[in-house]
């Protein structure tokens, strides 16, 4: 089809704005050429014409780490007193609302966090799932749930031992059986791939970690929690007598393909090796701030050469929020307005997080409008009211943008909505049935909780 009647964006290095009557010309999934309008029109008169009605017309937003399951969480009362720490919050909230979910739950948690993406401009998710009465075939009903609504995904199972040996066997084995799925059914599972998925160093034995390491294929990447809390390091330290790096790097885990998720305390030596590991790092600002785990050094990681990108940890898909949090929570724990500048910001959430998913996607490009990268764009009805160039567009987006602009969402050159109508997806209908899933799965909880 042919994208017309729009503003362009193309987060491209150099970024652009293209307001000179450009239009897009998809075919196959991905974008085949840029250009003028009336030369597109003139050369190809009989492609299908998606309207874009003046907005702006852009990459979609990508999540480097998120969780699908925490959608059940929304609203949901913790009996007895409240956490005071983070290891607290885990034990009453997290590994009680994981052991609740059945594969109805999976599923719905899923499909109503994909509704949320879709609305709101996230193309790509790279998702760390965990459901331990409901492990087996587990990513294949997410997996299903992402095919449905048309989305692009890379999904996990998070392997721990904290339920037991049998169960940290199920989940390897989860990670492994769907990765052999992503590899054996690359043309029915087009927008999917697979990490090997595991929860963090405190929860892991060597002996998990050694398997998980024998298991995972060559090329795929690791997903797990590395010191988002200092029990974390705390933990490692007693056990292993080093840190968390440190001991993760002993198994082997620390490759190009890994994404290592959050990284708050994290000293200088386990920076570099990060560094020199080329592995990847993702910011979470608004789960760190609301578990009061601490503020991770993202400004000495860019600079020390870490690959760092930006999630949400399961908060709403709403990505240009995270964008905001990260902006503002720097200057103020720093007590300086100059920190975290909005180019920072992009270099984030657009340019690394653009390259993660490239990888991801065995070298497709994701997060760009350019000529062979992935047709996964959204339509922004922003409207300045002061001049916009591409030098000063991640302040209009920080000050300016906001989710409920996203009119229209396309992945693959798929529409899955248009005029802020969901194509995919029957949103009322999975509301519903997703409201008998979590009243079942908190009754499971408030019974585990007693």
């Amino acid at each position: 089809m042919l994208i017309v009647n729009g503003n362009l964006i193309t987060w491209g290095k150099p970024n652009q704005i293209l307001e000179d009557g450009t239009a897009i010309l998809i075919r196959d999934g991905v974008i085949e050429k840029i250009g003028p309008q009336s030369e597109l029109l003139r050369d190809y008169p009989d492609e299908e014409l998606l309207d874009a009605e003046g907005q702006y017309v852009m990459p979609g937003n990508i999540c480097a780490h998120t969780h699908f399951y925490g959608a059940f969480s929304r609203g949901l009362a913790i009996p007895g007193d409240a956490p005071a720490n983070f290891v607290q919050i885990l034990e009453k909230l997290w590994w009680q609302l994981d052991k609740a979910l059945d594969m109805d739950g999976v599923r719905y948690s899923a499909l109503v966090s994909l509704v949320d993406a879709i609305k709101h401009g996230t193309t790509t998710l790279i998702d760390h799932h965990a459901s331990p009465n409901a492990i087996d075939g587990s990513l294949d009903v997410i997996a299903d749930a992402v095919n449905q609504a048309g989305l692009r995904a890379s999904l996990c199972y998070e392997v721990t031992d904290r339920d037991g040996m049998t169960k940290s066997e199920q989940g390897l084995q989860e990670n492994l059986r769907f990765i052999q799925r992503i590899q054996k059914r690359a043309s029915e599972d087009l927008n999917l791939r697979a990490h090997f998925g595991l929860h963090a160093s405190l929860t892991l034995s060597d002996a998990t970690l050694e398997r998980a390491r024998a298991l995972c294929p060559e090329g795929i990447g690791f997903h797990v929690h590395v010191a988002e809390g200092i029990a974390d390091q705390e933990d490692s330290l007693q056990k292993a007598g080093m840190r968390v790096i440190h001991r993760f790097d002993q198994f082997d885990l620390l490759t190009p393909e890994t994404i290592l998720v959050h990284g708050i305390h994290l000293d200088d030596s386990e920076i570099d090796r990060i560094a020199s590991a080329t592995s990847w790092l993702t910011h979470q600002p608004r789960s760190n701030m609301n578990n009061a785990v601490g503020v991770a050094q993202v400004e000495k990681m860019l600079e020390k050469g870490v690959r760092l990108g930006m999630g949400n940890d399961g908060f709403s898909n709403a990505m240009w929020v995270e964008w905001k949090e990260t902006y503002l929570l720097h200057k103020l724990v720093n007590n300086d307005p100059r920190r975290m500048n909005g180019y920072t910001v992009v270099e984030m959430a657009v340019n690394n997080n653009s390259d993660l998913v490239t990888q991801v996607f065995d070298g497709l490009r994701v997060g760009e409008l350019s000529e062979g990268a992935a047709a996964d764009l959204i339509f922004v009805d922003y409207h300045p009211f002061t001049p916009m160039t591409a030098g000063n567009l991640p302040w209009h987006i920080l000050f300016g943008f906001h989710e409920s602009m996203v009119t229209a969402t396309i992945v693959a050159g798929k529409p899955l909505m248009y005029r802020r109508e969901l194509l995919t997806l029957d949103e009322e209908k999975v509301m519903a049935e997703a409201m008998v899933a979590a009243k079942s799965a908190w009754k499971r909880f408030e019974s585990l909780s007693e």
